[in-house]
């Protein structure tokens, strides 16, 4: 039976990092400096882009609308994380916990749609250079933007419908700092064919395809390379392909290590799947703007004078 009443409302237990105790102020202050890390670069990377007319081209739209989806994906885990390690808080109610899946899940799929907008983006500018700016219109780009948006925000409704009709009674105690679709699911005693057959179908959809799309993109990008005679303009060429390369690794290597984990890896210890958790929600977010500083100088002006004035 469901233990959600109106004079118990369900509660999970959130863990922090197993082995150490719940408050830890030397692992509260790190994440404190990756946050406000992630915060900067993000910010700056958004300032500088809408100030330097310079950047206002389609790499560095699409530039902008992944600095969102990474403030997005850190802000969703920043108020429970910093709970548990400051303030020894690991009970979170089931609706937050529902809010919090949700966010967490639905910027993970706009982040992955904007890498493959990037994809897109690299693709014509290398194989079909004349036609660029034809093609990446500022009206294609403004579609492209929303269109990621309504399925990132769509596709993962129906998770969050679907699980809250489920009911709980084992234990409540998950297994990370934050809600997860897969490890909120364990944690129900009703059939979850439906909900786990709709989030794989979802994962699918979006980061399977996405991830394809990326792959074929970047088969066609290498091929134009090498068709290319100079040696310095094949160097040119790829080097373009730096940052988003680093962007994508980022991005799916924790991605694939934790979906691996949740379903084959039970055996591991507790340790390993919320360090790749934490890794697939933190890294990205930290690391991009650091990437796309180091080859965009403009960026990492900014970024060193406001380094310098603080």
């Amino acid at each position: 039976s469901s233990n959600r009443t109106a004079s118990s409302p369900l509660t999970f237990t959130l863990t922090g990092i197993p082995g150490l105790p719940v408050s830890s102020y030397w692992m509260a202050l790190p994440l404190c400096c990756l946050y406000l890390l992630m915060l900067l670069g993000n910010c700056t990377l958004l300032w500088t882009i809408k100030t330097d007319h310079s950047l206002h081209t389609p790499m560095y739209c699409f530039l902008s609308m992944l600095a969102m989806a990474d403030l997005g994906l850190s802000l969703s885990t920043l108020p429970t994380m910093l709970a548990i390690f400051w303030f020894k808080s690991t009970s979170l109610r089931f609706e937050a916990c529902i809010v919090q899946m949700y966010f967490i899940h639905s910027f993970s799929a706009i982040e992955s749609g904007v890498l493959v907008a990037m994809a897109f983006d690299r693709f014509v500018a290398i194989c079909y250079p004349l036609r660029y700016a034809s093609v990446l219109t500022s009206s294609l780009i403004m579609k492209t933007g929303w269109a990621i948006f309504m399925r990132g925000i769509g596709v993962v409704l129906p998770v969050a419908v679907l699980i809250q009709k489920m009911p709980f009674c084992r234990s409540h105690v998950l297994s990370h700092s934050f809600c997860l679709h897969q490890d909120v699911l364990r944690l129900v005693c009703g059939d979850v064919k439906v909900n786990s057959l709709y989030g794989l179908t979802a994962v699918i959809l979006t980061k399977g395809l996405d991830s394809l799309t990326i792959l074929l993109s970047y088969t066609m990008i290498i091929r134009a390379i090498l068709n290319i005679v100079s040696q310095e303009a094949r160097a040119k060429a790829f080097s373009t392909c730096i940052s988003h390369l680093s962007a994508i690794l980022i991005f799916y290597i924790p991605l694939i290590g934790l979906s691996i984990t949740h379903r084959f890896g039970k055996h591991l210890p507790p340790l390993t799947h919320t360090l790749l958790a934490d890794a697939y929600l933190l890294m990205p977010p930290v690391l991009n703007p650091l990437v796309y500083s180091w080859k965009t100088k403009q960026i990492r002006r900014r970024i060193l004078v406001l380094l310098c004035w603080r």
